[in-house]
């Protein structure tokens, strides 16, 4: 199946839940993560639904290198989630893709909040992405595409705009 034959699925599955949305049917949706980390390796194994994804550390910070780390999760997750909303608002404006990649890069500088560094900031800076689009469509329609991505991507929105977090300390 190509990616042309699979946004007629997306269409049909986008114009459903479109009309759920008119008719009253769908409100906010719960999500859940669990997080643990393993003994023997200190890897961290995320439990979403019936799905897992590993984590851990680069051989020179004490990990084994079993699978990304969790800022390398984040550039992923901003990547999966605007390729799904170049397929939903694709199917939506009935843009025909025959395909999309995004790249995304950040940086994280370990020395941020040592004696010196104390103003560098924690965390990943400088995020960055490019999307390639391959499409029979005009220019014009691709922007509009584009523009609509840019709009309505919830991860794309969540690092753009912070929201509060919530925490708490349970000792077991």
């Amino acid at each position: 199946m190509s990616l042309n034959e699979f946004l007629v699925h997306k269409r049909k599955a986008v114009l459903a839940r479109d009309q759920r949305i008119s008719d009253g049917d769908v409100g906010p949706s719960p999500l859940h993560a669990k997080v643990t980390a393993e003994g023997r390796t200190g890897l961290r194994r995320m439990r979403i639904r019936d799905h897992q994804i590993i984590s851990d550390s680069a051989n020179g910070f004490a990990g084994y290198d079993l699978g990304p780390s969790s800022p390398e999760l984040q550039l992923g997750v901003l990547g999966t989630c605007m390729v799904h909303i170049f397929e939903i608002q694709a199917a939506a404006m009935q843009v025909p893709l025959d395909t999309v990649e995004v790249d995304v890069w950040g940086s994280m500088d370990a020395r941020a909040g040592t004696p010196g560094f104390e103003s560098l900031p924690r965390g990943l800076q400088g995020i960055r992405y490019e999307v390639r689009v391959g499409s029979p469509a005009s220019d014009q329609q691709i922007d509009a595409l584009y523009a609509s991505v840019e709009s309505t991507c919830p991860i794309l929105s969540l690092l753009r705009n912070p929201q509060e977090v919530h925490g708490q300390l349970v000792r077991v």
